[in-house]
C-alpha cells in the first residue's frame, strides 16, 4: 500500500515508518521537524520505497498533495509533551485541531482511510480506572493550561467520528498512554528518557511532586503492532481504542528501576510542580487503562515488560550520546 504518516520523522511515527516499510509498503514521512528529527529516518535514506516530506499540517496545499497519492494515513503529527504544552499553548491549540481538520478534509477529498492519534490525558484528572474508552472525563479550569491539550485532543476525536459518522469516511482513533522506547527524548516533559538521561550522567533524578502518581508505560513496539493490526481491522472503523499494557508503576519506583538498570549512582530527589510548570499546575494520582477493547477487536495485547523496554533505551542512549 501507499501510506502517509504525518510526523514521520517523531518519536513514534519513525518507528511506525520502518514497520511499514519492513511489511513492504510504500512509505512518505511528512514532518515540520518541529518536535521530530531527521536522526530518527537517517537510516531510511537509501529504501527506494520511502521519501520524506518537509512540510507541517498546516499547509493545506502540501497536504493535500501528499494525500491525493496514497491510500491510507496515520496521522501521529501534533504537538506533545506537558512541558511543550504549558510553554507554547497557542501554537499547541492551532498544531492540534488544525492540523487534524486539515488531514480529516483532504482524506475525504480523496477518500482515504485515517488514523487520527489521541492520548490517555482524555480522561483528565479523573481518579477513576483503569480507564475505558467510553468513561466520563474530567478536566479542570479552562485557564489551566495543562487541561488545553486535552480538549484540543478531544476536538480531533470528535472531528474524526463525525466525518465516519456524516461522511462516511474509514477514521480510527487510538488514545496512546504514556509510550516509550528508543528514539524518545526528555526535552518536552517526557518522564523515562529524562530519568534515564540524568542516571547515565550520574546526576540526581528528579522527580516530579512526591512520586506516588502512577502511570502504564507502553513500549513503542506494542503501539506500532496494535495501530497497524487495527487499520487492517474493519470493526475498528469509527471506533476508539486505548492503546496500552495492563501494568502501572509509580514515579517513585519508576526513577528507582532506571537507577538501577542502569547501574548508576544517582540519588533521587524531589521537585514540586510548581517549580516545573509554574503555579496553580494540576496533575491525576493514576492514570491506568483498560485496553480489553483493543485485546478483543484487534486479537492483540501490548505485553512488553517495562524492563525491557527501559533496557532498550538505556542502550540506545549510550550508543547516541549527543542526542542526549
Amino acid at each position: 500500500m501507499r501510506v502517509l504518516v504525518t510526523g514521520g520523522a517523531g518519536f513514534i511515527g519513525s518507528h511506525v515508518v520502518d514497520r511499514l516499510l519492513q511489511r513492504g509498503d510504500s512509505v512518505t514521512a511528512f514532518d515540520d521537524l518541529s518536535t521530530g528529527s531527521l536522526h530518527n529516518i537517517r537510516h531510511l535514506h537509501d529504501d527506494p520505497n520511502f521519501r520524506f516530506s518537509n512540510a507541517t499540517v498546516l499547509d493545506a496545499q502540501a497536504l493535500d498533495a501528499e494525500v491525493a497519492q496514497v491510500d491510507v494515513i496515520y496521522h501521529l503529527a501534533a504537538a506533545v509533551g506537558v512541558q511543550l504544552i504549558v510553554d507554547r499553548p497557542l501554537q499547541s491549540l492551532i498544531t492540534n485541531i488544525k492540523g487534524t481538520e486539515n488531514v480529516l478534509e483532504s482524506a475525504q477529498k480523496h477518500r482515504v482511510k485515517v488514523l487520527i492519534a489521541s492520548t490517555s490525558e482524555i480522561y483528565g484528572k479523573s481518579q477513576n480506572g483503569p480507564f475505558k474508552e467510553e468513561d466520563d472525563r474530567v478536566l479542570g479550569s479552562p485557564r489551566k493550561l495543562r487541561w488545553s491539550y486535552s480538549t484540543s485532543k478531544a476536538v480531533d476525536e470528535i472531528l474524526a467520528y463525525v466525518y465516519y459518522k456524516e461522511l462516511g469516511l474509514p477514521t480510527v482513533v487510538v488514545r496512546l498512554f504514556n509510550t516509550i522506547g528508543p528514539r524518545q527524548i526528555g526535552h518536552y516533559g517526557m518522564v523515562v528518557p529524562r530519568f534515564i538521561e540524568q542516571a547515565l550522567r550520574g546526576e540526581p533524578v528528579t522527580v516530579y511532586g512526591d512520586g506516588s502518581q502512577s502511570r502504564s508505560f507502553t513500549s513503542v513496539h506494542d503501539v506500532v503492532k496494535a495501530i497497524t493490526k487495527l487499520m487492517e481491522t474493519p470493526q475498528a472503523e469509527g471506533d476508539v481504542f486505548n492503546v496500552a499494557g495492563r501494568s502501572e508503576i509509580t514515579i517513585r519506583k519508576l526513577a528507582e528501576l532506571v537507577i538501577e538498570r542502569a547501574a548508576s549512582a544517582s540519588t533521587i530527589i524531589n521537585v514540586p510542580f510548581e517549580v516545573v510548570y509554574g503555579e496553580g499546575f494540576e496533575d491525576m494520582d493514576r492514570r491506568a487503562a483498560d485496553p480489553s477493547k483493543l485485546e478483543a477487536i484487534a486479537g492483540f495485547r501490548c505485553d512488553t515488560s517495562l524492563v525491557e523496554t527501559i533496557d532498550k533505551m538505556i542502550e540506545f542512549a549510550r550508543d547516541s550520546p549527543r542526542r542526549q
